[in-house]
């Protein structure tokens, strides 16, 4: 599988995510903001957490606009996978790759810590590895987490089968605690948790490597 990590300024868990795929099996390739165009044959781009350009404006805002969006975009509607993590989840909102938005935390507070979180969504090269229902731990690190979205997007979520993570005890107000969401194409996945963070069991487990072995061996080429 050859991956793509986009860089932004204020990035910082680009390298986890990098030694992530790596680890799991993917031909990693570190892209800069600025870039304009994807590398050729690519099959995946992973954008990571951090506070990219300060999370000045509104968390993401300014990185949906940086040159090499515009490319992802065009990845996303050519079938490319892509998975966004916290700040990248924002990032793929503020695109309109994902609908909804986060928002501060329910309790204005920064949140930093494991949780527990229900597999929901099993039909997708990112969750197909897990058991539906399954619980898994899964850090989060966050002060804009709180995932909302007009009544008629969280029905359609859910009756779609596109809600991947809920939280088994909301800690920042999302609505219908959730987690994590997958695009209508079932390609794109955007979660506030960090399943880089708890990919090896240096971190204390290893649920989050299932995730990334599941997408290495889903699009490793035949």
């Amino acid at each position: 599988m050859k991956a793509a990590v986009v860089v932004f300024p204020g990035s910082n868990c680009d390298r986890d995510l990098a030694v992530a795929l790596k680890n799991a099996g993917a031909d990693v390739t570190m892209i800069w903001h600025k870039d304009t165009d994807l590398p050729a044959g690519l099959d995946f781009v992973g954008i990571p957490g951090g506070f990219s350009f300060g999370d000045y404006l509104r968390c993401g805002a300014i990185a949906a606009r940086s040159p090499i969006c515009r490319s992802i975009i065009d990845f996303a509607g050519r079938g490319g996978y892509v998975l966004g993590i916290c700040n990248g989840f924002q990032i793929l909102t503020e695109t309109g790759l994902l609908p909804g938005a986060l928002l501060r935390n329910a309790a204005l507070k920064y949140i930093c810590k494991p949780v527990e979180l229900e597999v929901r969504s099993t039909q997708s090269v990112y969750t197909e590895g897990y058991r539906a229902g399954q619980t898994i731990t899964v850090p989060i690190a966050h002060h804009d987490g709180n995932y909302t979205a007009a009544p008629e997007t969280r029905i359609a979520l859910a009756d779609q089968d596109r809600i991947a993570f809920a939280y088994a005890d909301n800690p920042n107000g999302s609505d219908d605690d959730i987690a994590g969401i997958l695009s209508e194409n079932r390609r794109v996945l955007g979660m506030m948790p960090h399943p880089e963070r708890m990919a090896e069991l240096a971190h204390g487990g290893e649920d989050g490597a299932v995730l990334f072995r599941t997408l290495m061996n889903a699009l490793i080429p035949a």
